[in-house]
């Protein structure tokens, strides 16, 4: 008997393979419609990054802050690329921790998803942070603990409710958002163009005090990394896309909309924002956005921008409360997180993956009490390694998938153009920036921090893994 096994069995072996692991993934609603994955992944990614971060992006690098956001939104485009391809091709719930399990390896999805969900809970816990921060511009003198817990409690209710209340909920959070982002751009724009040369408004803020580059090149790629940062939630479409209705078509849609909507907002806000505010006054003590407001004589402004940004907090840790709990139930179909948290109650919420991931509420109430004035880019700067890590593993799974499919002989009916060049671009832009927060005083945890816990979970795969059944196709 000949053993031999042709391009179209290991195709559909890949293919059974991995419906066996989404079907691991079962007991969520499938209800999430098209236009709420677009403000989910908008939700996720305009959030502190933008109201809060963006302060101590300029402080680092001054008016070149616009090439270290422009440098972040490449990135950011080139990842979405890649991920599409893989949900269009394989949407689940687990996203790019399955893709990795699958085309690389047990090893890699144990270590993204875990890395991943250690981040993004962290990050609930930055998210929350700075809520209080902003509860401090009506009450001043008020604990930063009390508006943690309050503010958590309510959304960790909604989130336990159904997919569809969250979705419904994030939907009209990033509503919010966007309108106030627009309205800002427009006021924005009003002033910086009608603005009188004594008023200190105008592009001239982006040439005086030290010049475009006052802290060098260097300056500029240091802000790099807060730019990934703040783009960072925009993957978060890619695990919502397990829970929608169409997932190929939702997805298809709503990443094209998402990325170019985001980097259109990004770059220009903080171009704006330039304009009207010296970058000396940046910070991460109050949101830019409210600085702004302040400077333009706004009686209002300031206070509604204020809203604003505490709706646009309120929304991101809605998301990344939703991402967490998700990948963690990931975890525990693959047999990786203990067996209860992949239990599913009668709405289609799996409520014990979503207590598991709130822990960084608590880590981030403990943080504010301690470190009350520097708690945000501590919290911050520790999350960030998973995150980044899961960018860059984005691309090597990218990699492998492709060269899959060209050895499957599969076509992806999405595609990214330039193979392999844009996706090695991307995997090496990551590994950069990731090494770079080392030589970032305010971001040196990263990686002080992320390299212990790549080699924790790597020893403790090692001790929990379980023997995989391969499939093996004969053919006589």
């Amino acid at each position: 008997m000949a053993l031999h096994i042709s391009l179209e069995e290991i195709a559909m072996a890949e293919v059974e393979g991995f419906r066996a692991r989404v079907e691991r993934e079962s007991g969520l609603r499938k209800t999430l419609t098209s236009p709420q994955l677009t403000m989910i992944a908008i939700g996720g990614a305009i959030g502190t990054g933008l109201f809060l971060g963006s302060g101590a992006a300029i402080q680092v690098a001054g008016p070149s802050v616009i090439v270290s956001f422009a440098i972040g939104a490449c990135v950011a485009l080139l990842l979405m690329g890649c991920l599409s391809e893989m949900v269009v091709t394989h949407p689940s719930t687990g996203s790019f921790g399955s893709y990795a399990e699958h085309y690389l390896g047990g090893l890699a999805g144990f270590v993204v998803r875990y890395a991943y969900w250690i981040s993004v809970v962290l990050v609930i816990g930055a998210e929350v942070t700075a809520i209080s921060v902003y509860m401090r511009f009506w009450f001043p003198g008020s604990p930063g603990w009390v508006w943690i817990v309050v503010f958590s409690a309510a959304l960790i209710l909604l989130n336990a409710r159904s997919v569809g209340a969250f979705g419904f909920a994030e939907y009209w959070f990033s509503i919010v958002k966007v309108a106030a982002i627009i309205g800002f751009i427009l006021l924005g724009s009003y002033a910086v163009f009608t603005a009188v040369p004594a008023s200190g408004i105008g592009f001239a803020n982006y040439w005086s005090d030290g010049g475009f580059l006052p802290h060098g090149w260097s300056g500029t790629w240091d802000a790099v990394v807060v730019a990934i940062f703040s783009f960072i939630g925009i993957e978060f479409i890619a695990v919502a896309a397990g829970e929608a209705a169409e997932p190929e078509r939702a997805a298809r849609g709503a990443f094209k909309s998402a990325v170019f909507r985001l980097i259109f907002f990004y770059l220009l806000t903080i171009g704006l924002m330039l304009a009207i505010v010296p970058w000396q006054s940046a910070g991460t003590g109050k949101s830019p956005f409210v600085m702004v407001m302040e400077k333009m004589g706004l009686p209002w402004g300031a206070s509604l921008m204020n809203f604003v940004v505490l709706m646009a907090a309120l929304s991101a840790m809605n998301s990344q409360l939703y991402v967490a709990t998700r990948m963690i139930f990931s975890l525990a179909c693959s047999g990786y997180a203990p067996s209860a948290l992949r239990v599913v109650s009668a709405n289609g919420i799996p409520q014990r993956s979503l207590l598991a991931s709130s822990f960084g509420v608590a880590f981030a109430a403990i943080a504010s009490v301690l470190l009350p004035q520097g708690s945000f880019v501590l919290v911050m700067s520790i999350a960030m390694f998973g995150a980044l890590f899961g960018w860059f593993m984005i691309f090597v799974t990218h990699y492998a998938f492709r060269r899959a499919c060209q050895r499957d002989g599969i076509t992806p009916t999405f595609r990214l153009p330039a193979f392999p060049f844009l996706t090695l671009l991307g995997a090496v832009m990551m590994a950069a920036i990731i090494g770079s927060t080392y030589f970032v005083p305010a971001f040196r945890m990263t990686v002080v921090t992320g390299i212990p816990l790549l080699a924790m979970l790597v020893v403790a795969y090692v001790l929990i893994r379980k023997p995989q059944k391969r499939v093996v196709v004969i053919a006589e």
